[in-house]
């Protein structure tokens, strides 16, 4: 392979190649290893792998060793007595505890994490980013108990029979109070957190990196990072446009409307806006169209989830991007959050005709088969999770789908087939 300027010039056998040689070609010899194209996150979080290099380790078998709560609790013991992050930050985080995956079949709850530690506060984030559990120094700095009422678009799980919080919070109601006590990090801490999630990145060969539902403040980060020249890789960042503050930074130079040519800035651009419609069937919050197989605690036999946006607010904020040209991306699990999306970008689209911003639909873990159509009408690009399958393929069938899983949860494949 010959290569000028970053520009790949050919490919081919040896004599092909070497005709784009001259005096000052460098010549590299990779010793039998094989060269692969740089990957492209489809869809990612950096900022949250930077954040969980700063976490205890809960994942379970296949990728950690956390199978149960005794477990989870040594680890956090463990973590805050030999890394010297807890004490920095004042909170003792985890990350990538799964219910489904314990021995208990349950969450941990503020009493679990309440025998680790009642001086520090601690927050424990799910596998699925969508829900985690604080102890009781957490939830008080949250300013969370009995007499706080669920946020729109999550919930605060109580201890049964009573309105005291068991530590469990959902989607809203955990990303509220993550803010809440999440410490404030110098410019340079915020970059080094953001560089430790590119490292892992850059080591797996991604050359390409996404940082979706990002927050301004993680926006701006990228852009010091990028200032300062510590970008390995590209980053391209889809804001949370739900989150106070993103509009303004849709500007050049690091926005560029969709019917612009893409132009990285120092590594760097805001690809569009990322818009959560549900949360994730893994944690029993998608928005389905039918009930859970088994509803979670505190919920009865009609719980099928719910929405993060109200319809009115989805075409408003549908429209908006078609207004301004803003690629979109929206979070869709459950099948009813998708149908809003389909509902609500049919709407905008007849608002703004002929206005094609390469609108994504991010995971549709239960895309029925009869919505396919539509995506292919409406354009829609389906960035499907078939990995699901491999991680909670049992727990869709045994707890959360039910036996008839597979007739919701589609195979990638389906939307390859006519029509």
């Amino acid at each position: 392979m010959a290569v000028k300027d970053g520009k790949i010039l050919a490919v081919g056998d040896r004599q092909h190649v070497l005709k784009n040689k001259g005096p000052a070609t460098q010549m590299l010899d990779l010793k039998g290893a094989t060269l692969l194209p740089g990957f492209v996150d489809p869809h990612g979080h950096v900022s949250m792998v930077g954040f969980q290099a700063a976490s205890a380790n809960l994942l379970p078998p296949p990728d950690g060793t956390n199978n149960s709560i005794p477990g989870l609790q040594e680890t956090l013991r463990r973590f805050e007595q030999q890394s010297p992050i807890p004490k920095q930050f004042g909170v003792l985080f985890g990350f990538g505890y799964d219910d489904s995956q314990l021995q208990e079949q349950r969450h941990p709850t503020k009493a679990d994490l309440d025998a680790v530690t009642r001086d520090l506060p601690i927050a424990i984030v799910h596998q699925s980013s969508h829900l985690g559990v604080l102890n009781s120094k957490a939830l008080e700095l949250a300013g969370i108990d009995a007499s706080t009422p669920n946020p729109e678009g999550g919930v605060i799980r109580r201890v049964d029979g009573s309105q005291e919080p068991n530590g469990v919070l959902e989607e809203n109601a955990f990303f509220n109070a993550l803010i809440k006590i999440f410490p404030k990090l110098t410019a340079d801490q915020a970059v080094d957190m953001l560089s430790a999630g590119q490292k892992l990145y850059v080591s797996y060969g991604y050359t390409t990196i996404q940082d979706g539902r990002s927050s301004p403040d993680q926006v701006k980060t990228a852009i010091k990072a990028a200032g300062d020249g510590k970008l390995l890789a590209d980053i391209v960042s889809y804001p949370d446009i739900l989150t106070p503050g993103v509009k303004q930074l849709m500007v050049a130079p690091w926005y560029h409307p969709s019917n612009q040519p893409v132009v990285y800035n120092q590594h760097f651009r805001i690809g569009g806006v990322k818009l959560t419609l549900d949360g994730s069937p893994q944690g029993k919050t998608a928005w389905l169209s039918q009930p859970y197989f088994k509803p979670p605690q505190g919920q009865d036999a009609s719980y099928a989830g719910y929405g993060v946006v109200k319809d009115a607010d989805a075409l408003a904020i549908y429209k908006e991007a078609l207004a301004n040209r803003w690629q979109i991306l929206s979070h869709t699990n459950g099948d009813r959050a998708i149908d809003q999306l389909l509902g609500s970008l049919r709407a905008a689209e007849q608002a703004y005709p002929g206005v094609d911003v390469r609108p994504v639909m991010i995971h549709g873990q239960t895309l029925r088969k009869d919505q396919v159509a539509e995506l292919k009408q409406l354009k829609i690009f389906p960035s499907l999770f078939p990995m699901h399958t491999y991680y909670w393929g049992d727990w869709h069938r045994q707890s959360v789908l039910g036996p008839n899983a597979r007739k919701t949860s589609r195979r990638p494949s389906g939307c390859s087939r006519p029509g």
